[in-house]
């Protein structure tokens, strides 16, 4: 993987993750982040290795900057949430959809060879058809999903019209360390584990019969990096997960387990736009990139309560303060 390589959100969750891959490896990073979500801290210990541009993906000038002189693209950079999108359309618009736009212009512009995008299972909408294949069409029921689609049929365009290399990865239920527990926002696992490490019992939406293909974060930066090296992409579509099912029911047990509790979850309403079932079919995985996820649930899930426990401890990102 030869050259610079841009890393957008590369100061949030799996940014953070990937640059330190990409940093651990010996590559050239740049990272463009706006901090709105992503943390210093995140960065802290890689600083000197790394290039910051502080810009937002809807500044086509701050991308330009970026851009310049990238080899590979890897776009992490959105704001992940079905929640807020229903609450603000327009901006979440903006951020997902007509920033990937900025970013694949940049990129074009910059010469770059290849762009990496960070998709979302959310495209396959609320359908019960399990596991969730790439050749099924999209059926978005949210804004955010909409954007996300949006933003794979313009990494295809951009490799038809102007010979970028493009890749989509259908992210499942990412879950790991430096998820930020404290947004109103975060991934579930985030949020048990902020309430059952401070003593207070999960909180789920719905019955808890709904279930979630969750992927480790280290799976999904071996997936980035497959993708920025495989032979040849154009403008694929490919999900990102293990192809297991965890019910939040069962994942209620296994933190019990790993925390050595007994909580019984509290149950709220159903959340809008919220998927019941979903499940990765990887087989396009494993075709194109030779992706296989080696950490499995429970492991994963052990690395990352450790991993909560100890940025609580030492008040990391603040987040001691805001789940308190």
């Amino acid at each position: 993987m030869a050259g610079l390589s841009l890393v957008t959100g590369g100061a949030g969750f799996i940014g953070s993750n990937l640059v330190r891959a990409l940093v651990a490896r010996g590559e050239g990073v740049r990272v463009l982040d706006d901090f709105s979500s992503g943390l210093h801290e995140n960065l802290e210990e890689i600083r000197r290795d790394i290039d910051l541009v502080e810009g937002d993906v809807r500044d086509p000038d701050a991308c330009r900057r970026a851009c310049r002189g990238a080899n590979i693209v890897f776009h992490e950079a959105a704001i992940a949430s079905v929640p807020w999108s229903i609450e603000d359309p327009r901006a979440s618009f903006a951020v997902n959809a007509l920033g990937t736009f900025n970013l694949l212009a940049a990129a074009r512009d910059a010469g770059a060879r290849r762009f990496v995008y960070a998709a979302s299972a959310a495209a396959y909408g609320t359908s019960e058809a399990v596991p969730k294949v790439e050749t099924m069409p999209p059926e978005p029921a949210s804004p955010y999903a909409a954007d996300k689609v949006a933003g794979e049929l313009y990494l295809a365009m951009f490799w038809r019209a102007f010979g970028l290399e493009t890749i989509s990865l259908r992210y499942f239920n990412v879950f790991g360390p430096r998820q930020d527990p404290s947004n109103q926002y975060a991934g579930v696992i985030a949020a048990f584990a902020a309430r059952m490490l401070r003593g207070r019992p999960p909180v789920i939406f719905g019955d808890g019969t709904q279930s979630r293909d969750f992927v480790f974060v280290g799976d999904v930066v071996k997936a980035n990096l497959l993708a920025a090296g495989a032979p040849a992409v154009h403008g694929e579509v490919v999900n990102i997960g293990t192809g297991r099912a965890t019910d939040l029911r069962t994942m209620a047990a296994a933190f019990n387990r790993v925390l050595g509790t007994n909580f019984e979850p509290v149950h709220d309403a159903p959340r809008p736009g919220d998927v019941k079932h979903s499940l990765a079919d990887i087989s396009a995985a494993r075709a194109l990139l030779g992706y296989e996820p080696e950490v499995a649930f429970e492991e994963g899930l052990r690395q990352t309560i450790d991993w909560y426990r100890w940025a609580l401890e030492t008040g990391y990102g603040g987040w001691a303060e805001k789940t308190g």
